[in-house]
């Protein structure tokens, strides 16, 4: 998109486009999401910018009506595969808070200042702003939904010091943080943490969203001990266990799509409502960014359609479930240990090698198992060989599987592992490694399907006509 392209789509307030770019206004110094109600400022006053860090270096603060640092993460990143989306998804997992810049470029094989060049040529902000705008991002939602104390909330958040937590919320969002927790939306939907409740969030979304597919799908696949789905369809509610680098969680996500009124005649996007229960709450970042994966929630959704639409095939299917997903995964172990053994025989791993919970949580006992420990666990059948070998590859970190992973190394190194046929790899690159463009074989995928072939093999298996 040229800059009189994004200007048209500020102007029509075009929701299509929230989180793909920004927009700041010069004589105000406020940034925000394209589909902003507030009157169209004029276009020789705007600015345009890749992510809200760079509007933040510029010297923007973040709108107070259309929040823009809540808008969904741009579709970009899960499907490009060179060092700049790897690097991305590790900063939006939090990588650069754990590790620093020399982790993030260790884990992509360049070095610290290759990846400050390539991120800040191209995005206009470096991998310390933009983890920094996501921390204020996170501290955001913590002053407006929990009664932690301020100084819990900095560290939380990410922040090495109270005073870099207090500067950067009086820059990013013109006020105090105890400012910003009494701006807190009041009414309207609009809830609050209470002891014990966990921290409610709202994980958005462009564009329409097959919810219901999204969660027969997890039901079909649900480990039990470590995931359920209850209730009555239309209603139905995802629980799970996380394993977070500080601590564990207990999530849940409904699945009722709630939706904000359309304008300009556009889908407007919208969200799942979840509530999460986190036992430190640094891992907040973290944990929202992994459900996001599960639910498929960065997807562009226009693209894909506009792109399968076409194909007289898919048509029909696309026509019929407008913004079908394909779900990802909180734990890329589990997706291949289902490929390899199945839901039954993972539950029975589950009990003996997961960590169990301190106090359950109604059918939710345990923790997927780690690598380390499945690595070790005794040949229970002809499945645990390979099983073995996975776990030991992961745990030995000579395959890798976290999001900046390179999705054709990683390709190589698991068909190189025994039990590992070109199926079971098809199935973890789809759903631990988030590739959009991955046709399993035996299926007949065009070229004119291209990159969102995930996608319409995902059509293909909802509507009946592949098998599960």
């Amino acid at each position: 998109m040229d800059e009189d392209t994004r200007y048209e789509a500020v102007r029509s307030r075009d929701g299509r486009f929230d989180g793909a770019f920004f927009f700041a206004v010069e004589t105000t110094g406020i940034y925000c999401r394209p589909s902003c109600p507030a009157v169209t400022p004029k276009r020789r006053n705007v600015r345009f910018f890749a992510t809200a860090a760079a509007a933040q270096g510029s010297g923007f603060r973040a709108c107070r009506r259309c929040r823009p640092d809540a808008v969904p993460g741009s579709a970009e990143w899960n499907v490009r595969a060179d060092a700049v989306g790897r690097a991305m998804r590790l900063i939006a997992d939090g990588v650069v808070d754990r590790e620093g810049v020399a982790g993030l470029a260790s884990r992509l094989g360049y070095s610290a200042r290759q990846v400050q060049r390539q991120l800040t040529a191209e995005l206009g902000a470096g991998p310390v702003a933009l983890a920094r705008a996501q921390r204020a991002h996170t501290a955001r939602v913590l002053l407006q939904t929990t009664g932690l104390p301020v100084t819990e909330i900095a560290f939380a958040s990410g922040f090495a010091s109270v005073r870099q937590f207090n500067d950067t919320i009086r820059e990013v969002y013109d006020a105090t943080p105890t400012g910003v927790r009494s701006a807190a939306p009041r009414g309207g939907g609009a809830r609050r943490a209470t002891p014990g409740a966990g921290i409610p969030l709202r994980l958005a979304h462009r564009g329409p969203y097959q919810a219901a597919a999204v969660f027969d799908q997890l039901a079909r696949e649900a480990v039990p001990g470590v995931e359920e789905v209850s209730g009555a369809p239309g209603g139905r509610t995802y629980r799970r266990t996380l394993r977070l680098p500080y601590g564990t969680a207990i999530v849940a996500v409904e699945e009722r799509v709630r939706a904000p009124r359309a304008v300009g005649g556009t889908h407007p996007g919208g969200w799942l409502d979840a509530r999460l229960h986190l036992t430190d709450p640094r891992d907040l970042t973290t944990a929202v960014q992994r459900l996001r994966r599960l639910f498929d929630l960065d997807a562009d959704p226009y693209a894909v359609d506009e792109r399968l639409g076409t194909d007289p095939r898919l048509a029909p299917l696309v026509a019929a479930r407008p913004g079908l997903r394909s779900p990802g995964a909180v734990d890329p172990l589990e997706p291949a240990v289902r490929a390899l053994v199945g839901v039954a025989a993972a539950q029975d791993l589950v009990r003996r090698y997961g960590k169990a919970l301190d106090a359950p949580c109604g059918s939710l006992t345990h923790l997927f198992p780690e690598p380390a420990a499945l690595a070790g666990a005794e040949d229970q059948a002809e499945s645990g060989g390979p099983l073995r070998a996975l776990a030991a590859a992961l745990a030995d970190g000579n395959v890798h599987l976290d999001p900046g992973a390179d999705r054709d190394d990683a390709q190589r190194a698991l068909l190189a592992l025994p039990g590992m046929d070109p199926a079971a790899v098809a199935a973890v690159r789809v759903r631990a490694l988030g590739d959009p463009d991955v046709a399993p074989p035996g299926v007949d995928a065009p070229d004119t399907w291209r990159p969102w072939r995930s996608y319409a093999v995902q059509h293909l298996r909802v509507a009946g006509e592949l098998t599960h």
